[in-house]
């Protein structure tokens, strides 16, 4: 038996297409056998098509856990790093498996949790150049602000909230400070925007946190096409009927310039960034095209 359901989703915000895959790795872990997919052919409402085992409601199961998560942190044995100073639990791994180079606070893995005994796991901003993919990290301070702090940070903003949006979680806002930068609806460059929010007490920028929170969990098994240190490829893939993709195909089409399966609906974008503050540190998206895929 399998339950589905369908959000909203705009193609043109690179954060909420990595959220889908988000909710996608979510009902994975949840509840089972998830499928999904990006369903355009209504042209007047894009929306992502999600199904899972069981007989419940696949967007609200995952909204759901985010309402009751909490974040830990895990390092390996012997490390003399944490993320204490923030107030986050930090866990010993002796298992031998840590994912990555153990360098800093800010890149150790995090652990969301409801109680049970399910558990997702963030970690894409460990990558190192030996696992041939991009961190897609935007957020500035290498052995600064820690990965699950901003996990956290976002689950404060929407606990006991979540659930409430199933019917479009994409729209939930809140006061935010800091954030992954995947959604651009935040995020400006102040020498366009001609001044600076931080330079008036009272403007605090509105961010989406749901969005955030599982763009970060979509890049578990997957990543968009880095062309440049300020352009990135992803790609989209399509629903031609009813039946929904496993996994791997929404995985490979987010790195792909190519239709990855003949017949595949497919499009593709570009987005583009910028230093919103001193070059080389935090990027924030600021431009997002859409392109004729290759043939």
């Amino acid at each position: 038996m399998m339950a589905e359901a369908s959000i909203p989703v705009d193609l043109t915000n690179p954060g909420q297409v990595f959220a889908c895959l988000g909710f996608l790795e979510a009902a994975e872990v949840l509840l089972g056998e998830a499928r999904g997919g990006f369903d355009w052919r209504d042209t007047a409402e894009v929306r992502f098509r999600l199904g899972a085992c069981g007989g419940e409601n696949p967007v609200v199961r995952v909204l759901r856990f985010l309402d009751e998560a909490t974040v830990t942190s895990f390092a390996p044995a012997g490390s003399s790093h944490s993320t204490d100073k923030w107030k986050i639990e930090t866990r010993k791994d002796d298992s031998g498996a840590f994912p990555f180079r153990d360098s800093g606070p800010d890149v150790l893995p995090a652990r969301l949790s409801d109680g049970t005994d399910k558990a997702i796991h963030i970690d894409y901003w460990g990558d190192q150049g030996q696992a041939r993919r991009d961190r897609v990290k935007f957020w500035a301070g290498a052995g600064g602000y820690p990965g699950a702090g901003l996990a956290r940070d976002a689950l404060d903003l929407i606990r006991g909230r979540a659930s409430d949006y199933a019917h479009d979680p994409f729209s939930l806002s809140a006061e935010q400070s800091s954030s992954f930068r995947f959604d651009w609806r935040r995020d400006y460059v102040p020498i366009d925007a001609g001044f600076s929010p931080n330079a008036h007490g009272d403007m605090v920028m509105r961010g989406y946190p749901i969005v955030e929170l599982l763009a970060a969990i979509g890049l578990t098994n997957a990543r968009p096409l880095r062309r440049e240190r300020l352009e990135y490829g992803y790609g989209v893939a399509g629903l031609a009927s009813d039946d929904l993709y496993d996994p791997i195909f929404l995985r490979a089409a987010l790195g792909s310039e190519k239709v990855p399966v003949p017949g595949m609906p497919f499009r593709l974008f570009t987005m583009r960034l910028d230093w919103p503050g001193q070059e080389g540190q935090a990027r924030c998206i600021t431009d997002v095209t859409e392109e004729t895929p290759p043939s």
